[in-house]
C-alpha cells in the first residue's frame, strides 16, 4: 500500500510558476513510477509527465515539454512537478499516482497502469 499526499495547486496568472508535490508513504521501499495527472472540464484526463524515482528518469507529454519539470528529493519519497509559463488552458484538477516497479525505465504515462492516487489538487490559471 502507498500513500500519496499532494500539496501545491492555487490560482496564478498567466505566465507564471506553481510547484506541485507529491509525498509518498507507506510501501515504499521498492521503487515507483510516479504520474502526473490533469483533467479538465470536459476533456479527458491526460498523462503530464512520469519519473522513475528509482533512477529519476522522466517522460513528458510533447505539448507541455519545455514548461513542465517533473523531479525527485534524494529520498525519493517526493516528487514535484514545476510548472512554468502557465497558460489558461493549463486549468485543471491535477493528480498524482504510482504503481511499482522494477525497473529503472521510463515510466508510462497511462493511467491504467497506476494502481494509487492522490487527492488531487486545483490549478488555476487566470488570463
Amino acid at each position: 500500500q502507498v500513500h500519496l499526499v499532494e500539496s501545491g495547486g492555487g490560482s496564478v496568472q498567466a505566465g507564471g510558476s506553481l510547484r506541485l508535490s507529491c509525498a509518498a508513504s507507506g510501501n515504499t521501499n521498492t521503487r515507483l513510477c510516479v504520474g502526473w495527472f490533469r483533467r479538465a472540464p470536459g476533456k479527458e484526463r491526460e498523462g503530464v509527465a512520469t519519473i522513475n524515482t528509482g533512477s529519476g528518469n522522466t517522460y513528458y507529454a510533447d505539448s507541455l515539454k519545455g514548461r513542465f519539470t517533473a523531479s525527485r528529493d534524494s529520498a525519493g519519497n517526493t516528487v514535484y512537478l514545476q510548472m512554468n509559463s502557465l497558460e489558461p488552458e493549463d486549468t485543471a484538477m491535477y493528480y498524482c499516482a504510482a504503481f511499482r516497479v522494477a525497473d529503472f525505465g521510463v515510466c508510462t504515462a497511462r493511467s491504467q497502469a497506476y494502481d494509487y492516487w492522490g487527492q488531487g489538487t486545483q490549478v488555476t490559471v487566470s488570463s
